[in-house]
């Protein structure tokens, strides 16, 4: 049922490039956003400097460009809740640590890591809880002045409730957690920078989200969201409601291990470079925890937005299968008109990715040549080499397909081909005809179709595999075609 009210957001941080992972949660939020008729909201999580970079964050921006995840909030776009770059709202989020403060939500602590560690290490000795034990919780007001006389600064850590906290996934269903798992953690450091547990919820609060939709990674830091959400509301932050969560399964790579952003297969650009379709790759990355039903695993995004339900998703965590991604995307590829398909492949045909020179295209076979290349590719990057001979001097010389196709008495065979084919002038020049001449060729030397037609097709376009062979040299031509054909036999006979 549609719900204008829902609000959703996508909140990466601009760290590297963008990845499958990061795009799988961009595209269930956009979808369940679209489904309902609501808004997505792109917030930016920039507030780490060692690590974020600009060229990372406007990485991000093209890669929700080029994948068609359009925004509603958010960088460009603007929103009443705007600056949507947590850099930008520092004053806001000091402010709100002092609020929590002066309720007693929060508390200085003054704790130092070597203090923290011993003690997370010597409760993990008598094999309890290792988070914080609470040891500034009540300190004194001399007990303070004394830690800063020694030159401790703070940082402020979060009070957690003394009491389980349960809510209900919107995948995994209703969880508890115990007070002894949610100890008291830290929202902002000592230097005043706020932390990640602090910025989050804020902002969601702010800007009235309504569902997170976020990986499995970060459920162990919903009931402390929870708690916060709560504080906030008592401070008068926000519109007072607790978003509602559900957690994406994990993407597995290699080993029964998570895709990891340093996995090769892992990386958005990767899928851009080879040319992958948008809709292709947004299809399987759709089917790592969904599906649209049991038997069909290809759709449009329309179709997804259509039937997209969170409480579908499922939790076991989802294998990225590369196969499998690049046979969606085949499937994409054919499913396109013939001229959406030659525009989008046209890159592919002009430097860097092409090895002829620019003049040497020509656009009339390559529109001729199109509709066979359509059904044969599985991302758009190949057809670089299924139509290079039509545009080179000279097809690119293979020598392991030039020693599988040519075999003893391939230069026979050959020769009985070049005298058929050369009988063809003008209008016989074409498809039907010339696969006669050369099944009569192989009848001659005892050859069916698949072997007669391999030394040609390897003479004419230097590869065993490709394009289908007769509509190939109809649209090569006779002149080139023949020409291609006494080279072969002049190098046989060399």
């Amino acid at each position: 049922m549609a719900n204008a009210n829902v609000r959703v957001r996508f909140c990466p941080s601009p760290t590297g490039n963008p990845h499958v992972g990061l795009v799988r949660t961009a595209l269930f939020n956009w979808a369940f956003a679209r489904h309902h008729g609501g808004t997505l909201v792109f917030r930016i999580e920039d507030t780490d400097a060692a690590r974020d970079s600009e060229e990372s964050y406007q990485q991000l921006l093209d890669a929700m460009r080029w994948l068609g995840l359009d925004w509603d909030e958010g960088p460009e776009v603007g929103g009443p809740h705007a600056p949507y770059r947590q850099s930008q709202r520092m004053d806001l989020y000091k402010d709100v640590a002092k609020k929590l403060l002066d309720a007693g939500h929060a508390y200085h602590c003054y704790c130092t890591t070597e203090e923290l560690d011993a003690r997370r290490e010597a409760a993990r000795a008598a094999g309890k809880p290792s988070g914080y034990d609470g040891t500034c919780r009540e300190l004194t007001a001399g007990q303070k002045e004394a830690y800063e006389r020694e030159g401790r600064e703070p940082i402020v850590r979060f009070r957690m409730p003394d009491e389980p906290i349960t809510f209900t996934d919107l995948v995994r269903g209703e969880l508890t957690f115990t007070p002894e798992n949610v100890p008291d953690y830290g929202i902002v450091r000592a230097n005043g920078a706020p932390l990640y547990t602090l910025v989050n919820p804020v902002d969601d609060a702010l800007m009235e989200i309504t569902h997170v939709l976020r990986g499995e990674d970060l459920l162990s830091s919903t009931p402390r969201q929870i708690a916060l959400y709560k504080a906030l509301a008592e401070i008068g932050v926000g519109n007072g409601t607790t978003p509602s969560f559900g957690h994406l399964p994990y993407v597995m790579g290699e080993g029964n291990k998570k895709l990891s952003k340093r996995d090769p297969q892992a990386s958005l650009n990767l899928y851009r470079e080879r040319g992958f379709l948008r809709e292709g790759l947004l299809n399987y990355l759709s089917l790592l925890g969904w599906s649209l039903s049991a038997d069909q695993d290809l759709f449009t995004m329309d179709e997804m937005v259509a039937a997209f339900d969170i409480e579908d998703v499922n939790a076991n965590p989802a294998r990225f299968d590369l196969k499998k991604c690049e046979a969606i995307n085949a499937d994409h590829i054919r499913r396109l008109d013939v001229k959406v398909f030659a525009e989008a492949c046209e890159p592919w045909l002009k430097a860097p990715h092409a090895n002829w020179a620019p003049e040497n295209f020509d656009r009339a076979a390559w529109e001729a040549i199109a509709p066979h290349a359509q059904t044969r590719l599985t991302v758009l990057s190949d057809i670089t080499a299924n139509v290079d001979f039509l545009f080179l001097d000279e097809p690119v010389e293979d020598e392991a397909s030039w020693t599988k196709a040519m075999k003893e008495g391939s230069d026979a065979l050959l020769r009985t081909a070049r005298e058929k084919l050369g009988d063809l002038e003008g209008a016989a020049w074409n498809t039907d005809a010339l696969k006669a001449a050369v099944v009569a060729a192989g009848e001659e030397h005892g050859l069916k179709l698949g072997k007669a037609q391999a030394p040609v097709r390897v003479a004419v376009t230097g590869r065993t595999v490709g394009l289908p062979l007769f509509e190939s040299l109809e649209i090569l031509g006779r002149e080139r075609t023949l020409a291609r054909v006494d080279a072969a036999l002049a190098k046989l006979a060399g």
